[in-house]
């Protein structure tokens, strides 16, 4: 017997954690892992308290076609990274890695491409960890070093003359 490999073996966890999303458009999972111990986890859904798309059956984000990476603001849903990083002390994600996995809703594929959006490579920044791991196939996976996104600030646009 083969063993599974330390990167898809915290994917499938991560896999997994996204079975609790609530989002009626993609469903992502995340969890954050320093010295082979999660740390903490996280899933699309709505904030505490708050009715998630999936309790009131309608996305708005959907229902305006908007596509997908934009416009964030008119979903209500917090992103599973930020619901990892806010269930994890900063001390704790220091040169740690946080695992993401997407899935689409209603196909229940794996969401191509898939990547931490703007907002969320800032928070992941800011939180001291080291590298995100993206799941791209059952097998496949790429992994990004936190300090690409760092050097190749995207805030800083051509239009301000940097």
């Amino acid at each position: 017997m083969e063993r599974r490999d330390k990167n898809n073996y915290y994917l499938d966890i991560a896999e997994t954690v996204l079975e609790r999303g609530t989002c009626l458009r993609r469903n992502y999972g995340s969890i954050i892992v320093k010295h082979d111990e999660i740390i903490s986890t996280g899933y699309t859904g709505a904030p505490r308290g708050r009715k998630n798309c999936s309790d009131v059956g309608f996305c708005r984000r959907e229902h305006l076609n908007v596509p997908r990476g934009t416009q964030y603001e008119l979903c209500r849903s917090v992103h599973s990274e930020a619901n990892a990083i806010i269930s994890a002390s900063r001390r704790d994600m220091m040169g740690a890695a946080l695992y993401l996995v997407g899935k689409d809703s209603k196909t229940g594929e794996l969401v191509s491409d898939a990547n931490s959006c703007i907002m969320c490579r800032r928070l992941i920044i800011n939180a001291g960890i080291e590298k995100v791991v993206i799941r791209d196939s059952s097998e496949d996976y790429r992994i990004i070093n936190v300090q690409d996104w760092i050097d190749d600030d995207d805030s800083l646009g051509s239009e301000f003359g940097y």
